[in-house]
């Protein structure tokens, strides 16, 4: 039956997008009103792929953000019904005041304002009735339909249309617990608690379940909202700084970011306008990179400041973004070649997004290949650089960053950083150094019990079985000492 139903909706996918014309001279306008037709989760979809821009070109990605995910909401008694049984009591229990009018309805989820019996005022974000059920259906389509793609579309290796879909589901269904998102929020709150860049609402821990979330509810002025930030006498320049600040922070400090920084999302505090700051909210979507992507990261952003395409070049190969056969010098020529003519202008107005983002189309061709977090994290700074220079033009990103880079790269062989690395992991390193002599001495056995079967290569395996053995107190030594430091840096 299951399969009958697939087959039925593939069938009516096709037709729409024949009377939509996807099927031919395909842009991103078409895409995205093509996906509109399809419905919110298909919308949904789109939004996520015009984060792709490792596989999608410039325009496409851009017309696909047009997208928005607002939706005709569903109705209060519902609404109420989910909070009631989320929260186990009645609505005037709970809220002294709850405004049945909702402040936003989107494809997942839908939002009221209320107020606490403390007298916060709050807001009730809400899972939308049987999402998850529509979400698990249209995944499977989803599915199918990249399947039936990579048969009959010869270049579909290079538009990558299966990962697409498994990174898609693995965001989808994570926005489909709410107590995934308060912990996000939680934790991107408890990073800037004591930060005048960024403010994140309060999460409502005793009122938060995996359908419905309470939240501090705030007041801002929308990012875009250049009227209302010059009646204020907000900080413009110090504004935009910040923004910069937050990104970097986020990324190398916290390694922990808000990956949907989309002006949606993102509003300016009133509380100080000679020190000012940014609310963000919906920490739905994030992202976070490992220790070697963010050296790796580091020094791309370095290397692209310095201009110093060589070590671009080797970076991208020997960090796994391209094929490992690419010849490093046709790569180094075409890094220089998609990144001179835009150094030909002052560093002020080279927006450095835009830059990362040509790199990564300019590489292609060497079969780039990127981790989710690393086209998020792209996409976010394309959001956030935009959303600075549009409050303040003159925003230097370059200046901001390069001492800040410099900085972080020297930090991580200081010696406080190996300290806190040994502590951070001491149960290891204490296992791992244990463990050393006798690896060292089971290897060594091997060769004892190899040399006295085989008659090949003897001379050599006799004179590294005599290294070796040589060499076993210094091994026992080296292990001590390992435990020693490990030990006097802990205490």
């Amino acid at each position: 039956m299951n399969f009958l139903i697939v087959t039925f909706e593939l069938i009516k996918m096709f037709f729409i997008g024949i009377q939509k014309g996807i099927f031919f001279n395909t842009n991103g306008q078409k895409l995205a009103i093509y996906l509109e037709s399809l419905g919110p989760i298909f919308t949904k979809f789109g939004q996520l792929l015009s984060t792709r821009t490792d596989i999608l070109d410039y325009q496409t990605a851009k017309e696909l953000e047009s997208l928005t995910d607002s939706c005709k909401p569903f109705s209060v008694e519902i609404f109420k019904q989910i909070v009631e049984k989320e929260l186990g009591d009645s609505i005037e229990n709970i809220f002294a005041v709850f405004d049945e009018k909702p402040l936003a309805a989107a494809s997942l989820a839908q939002v009221h304002s209320a107020k606490l019996k403390t007298g916060e005022e709050v807001v009730i974000k809400v899972l939308r009735p049987n999402i998850e059920k529509d979400v698990k259906k249209n995944l499977r389509l989803l599915k199918s339909a990249a399947k039936i793609f990579s048969y009959i579309y010869k270049e579909s290796y290079r538009l990558k249309p299966n990962e697409v879909i498994r990174d898609y589901e693995t965001t989808i269904l994570k926005e489909l617990d709410l107590k995934l998102e308060a912990s996000n929020t939680n934790l991107t709150r408890k990073n800037f608690l004591n930060s005048k860049e960024l403010y994140i609402p309060e999460v409502y821990w005793d009122l938060t379940t995996s359908k419905v979330m309470v939240l501090e509810k705030i007041d801002g002025i929308p990012c875009t909202d250049m009227e209302q930030i010059e009646k204020y006498g907000i900080n413009k320049k110090d504004l935009a700084e910040n923004g910069v600040m937050i990104f970097l922070n986020q990324v190398f400090r916290d390694n922990f970011f808000h990956a949907d920084m989309h002006p949606g999302n993102i509003f300016v505090s009133k509380e100080n306008p000679n020190e000012p700051g940014y609310i963000a909210i919906d920490c739905a979507i994030t992202g976070s990179l490992s220790n070697d992507e963010r050296y790796t990261l580091a020094r791309m952003l370095q290397a692209v400041l310095k201009q110093n395409y060589k070590s671009l070049a080797n970076l991208f190969i020997t960090s796994g973004w391209v094929n490992a056969d690419t010849n490093n010098i046709e790569l180094e020529n075409t890094l220089r070649a998609c990144c001179e003519p835009i150094f030909e202008k002052p560093l002020s107005e080279i927006e450095f997004g835009k830059l990362l983002l040509y790199l990564f189309q300019s590489t292609r061709q060497y079969g780039l290949s990127l981790q989710t977090s690393l086209v998020l994290l792209q996409k976010t700074l394309i959001h956030i650089e935009g959303m600075g220079r549009q409050i303040y033009p003159e925003l230097d990103f370059w200046g901001i960053a390069e001492p800040y880079l410099d900085n972080w790269l020297m930090e991580q062989f200081s010696p406080l950083k190996l300290k806190d690395f040994i502590i951070e992991n001491k149960e290891d390193i204490l296992l791992k150094a244990s463990e050393v002599p006798t690896v060292v001495f089971e290897a060594l056995e091997e060769i004892r019990s190899y040399s006295k079967n085989k008659n090949v290569n003897n001379q050599r395996i006799e004179e590294l079985e005599d290294r070796l053995t040589g060499q076993k107190y210094l091994i026992r030594a080296l292990a001590v000492g390992i435990i020693i430091v490990t030990i006097v840096l802990i205490v």
